[in-house]
């Protein structure tokens, strides 16, 4: 669990509270529900009709990443490629093959497959960089779903504050019903500012940021494997791959 994610999204929505109670108003002026669907539907909506449908839904189950982001255990994966190399000198690179189908990876099967096939090191590090390359943009297409959230998400406010301020025009005779139109109309901006600047806009980087860790580690097992295919001795690829670890 990533708590930093949760602690600085509470962090700046309670500051926003604060802020509107410190200024002697209401909590309850803030919550809209016709505000909320505006904005976060017509965001939503927006957002469905820029991207694919399986861009979208990939967008939407990374949003965990922010909260709970993969983890691999990038010191166990050193010290599997490391045994891999040992087994390699002793036995062959044919030994390896056993290897293969209870690796959880489908990228680390097909790396090792590869070796296995013996094909030249620079020839598996071509095919699994290519692997990389289009696995990183697909994900990174899914991460940008929510940075395009936090671009429509404030125009979709000010849409929300026009039909606020148009409800208020139509009830000119009415005082009693100006005061729910100004408040959708200013609500809706504050959802569509606030959910762009506080979540969307974060998460979407935050998302890039792990992506780029996952990124990091496919690359070192690379490294490892090529490491094997030169025959390099085990302690000098462990110390190559220490290099990856933060």
């Amino acid at each position: 669990m990533d708590i930093i994610s949760i602690v600085g999204l509470c962090v700046g929505v309670l500051a926003i509270v604060l802020g509107q109670v410190l200024e002697g108003g209401h909590i309850s002026s803030l919550v809209q529900p016709t505000a909320f669907l505006i904005v976060i539907g017509g965001t939503c909506g927006a957002v469905m009709l820029q991207c694919p449908w399986r861009t979208f839904k990939q967008g939407m189950r990374m949003a965990v990443w922010a909260f709970k982001p993969p983890a691999p255990q990038v010191l166990d994966i050193i010290a599997e490629v490391v045994a891999w190399s040992g087994v390699a000198r002793k036995e062959g690179l044919l030994a390896l093959e056993a290897r293969i189908d209870g690796q959880p990876d489908p990228f680390v099967r097909k790396g090792l497959q590869l070796l296995v096939d013996g094909l030249e090191p620079e020839r598996i590090r071509d095919v699994l960089e290519v692997e990389i390359d289009t696995w990183e943009a697909d994900m990174k297409q899914a991460a940008k779903v929510w940075e395009s959230a936090g671009g429509y998400a404030p125009t979709i406010g000010i849409i929300g504050a026009v039909m606020g301020l148009i409800h208020v025009m139509e009830n000119l005779s009415d005082p009693s019903r100006l005061g729910a139109g100004i408040a959708v109309a200013f609500v809706a901006t504050i959802y569509g500012v606030g959910s762009a600047n506080l979540v969307f806009l974060p998460l979407s980087k935050k998302l890039l940021v792990t992506l780029a860790q996952l990124v990091s580690v496919r690359e070192m097992v690379i490294d490892g494997l090529i490491g094997i295919a030169h025959g390099d001795n085990p302690r000098l690829i462990e110390s190559r791959l220490h290099s990856y670890v933060l």
